[in-house]
């Protein structure tokens, strides 16, 4: 399956960080209806891969992708990729109450933009290597700057330093995540990612939730369809990051993802009844996420190239 474009990749990502933003409401909301935010990203996650079930009964294509992992040979830590999302899942209710939301985000977001950088000069990822330069590391930089701009306002909490480290690693997490999954996604198909995600983050998630004993209690499970629709969301953004990775590489998938997180956001504040109406740092914060995706792919090479580009394995596989 040939990548996507690179302007209809990044729109489709975009629009990911828009249901990202809607996820984010929706999973906050069941973590506090059930009185357990680990619960809510358990729910989120059974959801997700019953969403996936529902897609390889129905889809043959989808079977064949997961089918043809056996034969890939793929390294053992190419399925990996789903710890990170799990990671970030599960910082988030630890780290939000203490830091709050503004110092969380820019935290998250550096820690992304650093391990997209990182990520795409190992070539860890289906666009292969991708060189350290000046206009990327503008980028990433341009990109943390938005995000700060774009939390103006919004209250801080505690500046517990380890807290913010932990943040930052979940940010590092969430590009490892995207790196590994799309390099399953590039040998054998996107369903073989999509799949692999979920079923090693929901196993993590499971796994901290016995620990902590999450499932102690009887939860207490709200009644209303939407609270669990965060899954789904989480499929079609697994799905976007598939593609903008291997079209855009890391860094600019992750910026392409926060524009789109922002721009949700500025949507939601004007939909939801106590809203409060456009805030004129998130929209200015957006507005500079572009910016910095444009500036991240400055001279960016052609796909020919940047495949000539990728240095090879000693079996003669091209890494990334």
């Amino acid at each position: 399956m040939r990548p996507l474009p690179l302007p209809a990749a990044l729109t489709v990502v975009v629009l990911a960080g828009v249901a990202s933003a809607a996820q984010g409401v929706v999973n906050a909301e069941l973590g506090e209806r059930t009185g357990d935010p680990v619960l809510g990203a358990v729910a989120n996650n059974v959801v997700g891969c019953l969403v996936v079930l529902v897609g390889l009964a129905v889809v043959p294509s989808m079977r064949t992708g997961l089918a043809a992992l056996r034969r890939a040979g793929l390294p053992w830590w190419s399925y990996l990729g789903g710890v990170g999302g799990a990671v970030i899942v599960l910082t988030a209710p630890v780290v939000v109450p203490v830091l709050g939301v503004a110092v969380f985000t820019i935290a998250q977001v550096a820690g992304g933009s650093l391990g997209g950088l990182a990520v795409d000069r190992a070539g860890l990822a289906a666009a292969g290597r991708l060189r350290l330069t000046a206009p990327r590391v503008a980028g990433a930089l341009l990109g943390i700057g938005a995000v700060a701009l774009a939390q103006l306002g919004r209250p801080v909490g505690d500046l517990a330093i380890g807290l913010v480290l932990l943040s930052v690693v979940g940010g590092l997490a969430v590009a490892f995540q995207s790196a590994l999954n799309g390099r399953i996604a590039a040998g054998v198909g996107p369903a073989a990612g999509l799949a692999v995600n979920f079923v090693v983050s929901t196993s993590v998630i499971g796994a901290v939730a016995l620990l902590v004993g999450a499932f102690a209690g009887p939860p207490r499970w709200p009644t209303e369809w939407w609270l669990y629709t965060g899954g789904l969301f989480g499929v079609g953004i697994v799905l976007a990051l598939l593609v903008g990775v291997r079209a855009a590489g890391v860094l600019r998938t992750g910026l392409a993802l926060v524009a789109g997180q922002l721009g949700g956001a500025l949507l939601l504040d004007l939909a939801l009844p106590d809203g409060p109406g456009v805030r004129l740092p998130v929209l200015a914060g957006a507005v500079l996420t572009l910016l910095a995706l444009l500036v991240a792919g400055v001279r960016r090479r052609g796909p020919a190239r940047v495949a000539a580009e990728r240095e090879r394995e000693p079996d003669g596989r091209l890494v990334g």
